[in-house]
């Protein structure tokens, strides 16, 4: 992959990411992006970095094996993201967010942590599908990186308990799509608790796979 290629990519994540702090989806120094280069090797968002203000020249770059080759040093969470990409070789790029409905979401007790939002809306099925909850660990715990290897293959979102999303996506544009639809699927099951609202039945869910698969 060339250098010009690999600019635009990095500028890319710089819009993604303004876009994302802009609209309220992270805050903070929270929130973390990636890209899967044609080489095997990645671009990360830096640790400590906010996703409102990057630079595109310190978005690290690593080579197949994680080093790093330019940039800054990867978001601390690196291991999150290649868990899901060593389950998943057909995803291209996975954004994390610490997203206000995503997480309020997280922390309730009673939700179905095999599929933590009930399949309200058609885009969130083609976009996001089951999404499972990965047990609390503390932030920065490689533990972590395991309990979502698990669920990686067969999920391509996951929601970790007490502190937020990891959505990965045929591309970056795809992952970030999949990633405010999920943030606007969480907000509406939260507005709808209690309301006992209609959601949408197996077939019709079954349908919209066939016909929208994703990554």
């Amino acid at each position: 992959m060339n250098a010009h290629d690999i600019n635009c990519l990095r500028e890319q994540i710089v819009v993604y990411g303004q876009s994302l702090f802009e609209r309220g989806l992270t805050m903070g120094s929270s929130g973390n992006i990636s890209v899967r280069l044609a080489d095997g090797g990645w671009l990360m968002t830096p640790t400590n970095a906010c996703l409102g203000r990057l630079d595109p020249a310190r978005i690290a770059r690593l080579d197949a094996k994680g080093q790093l080759l330019d940039g800054d040093a990867p978001t601390k969470e690196h291991f999150l993201h290649m868990a899901m990409y060593d389950e998943r070789p057909q995803s291209g790029a996975i954004v994390h967010l610490h997203s206000t409905h995503s997480v309020a979401v997280s922390c309730l007790p009673e939700i179905n942590p095999c599929d933590c939002i009930p399949p309200l809306t058609a885009y969130y099925i083609m976009r996001v599908g089951k999404l499972p909850l990965v047990p609390y660990h503390m932030p920065g715990d490689p533990a972590l990186a395991d309990a979502v290897r698990g669920l990686a293959g067969k999920h391509n979102a996951v929601l970790l308990a007490n502190h937020g999303p990891v959505v990965a996506g045929k591309s970056l544009e795809a992952a970030i799509y999949a990633t405010e639809e999920l943030e606007e699927t969480a907000k509406l099951f939260l507005l709808l608790r209690g309301q006992n609202p209609r959601v949408l039945s197996p077939q019709q869910i079954s349908d919209l796979e066939a016909r929208f698969p994703r990554d």
